[in-house]
């Protein structure tokens, strides 16, 4: 009967890590008004390197495609 507890004991611990990143992330969407990390910008506002990089690779094929 000793083991069935014990093994009982470990995966409770093994099921309370597993879900721990979980059940921190419902924690802190509930803190703070839904907002899980603090005030975010939306997508779309701010600048991106990779944004406007892939914009122009886009109009180069686009200028590429017209002129063929």
């Amino acid at each position: 009967m000793g083991e069935v507890t014990e093994l009982f004991v470990v995966m409770l611990l093994i099921a309370a890590g597993a879900f721990a990143p979980l059940g921190y992330f419902i924690y802190k969407f509930t803190q703070t008004n839904a907002k899980p990390f603090g005030e975010t910008e939306p997508h779309g506002d701010s600048p991106s390197v990779i944004n406007d990089l892939a914009e122009k690779v886009i109009g180069m094929i686009k200028g590429m495609a017209g002129g063929k």
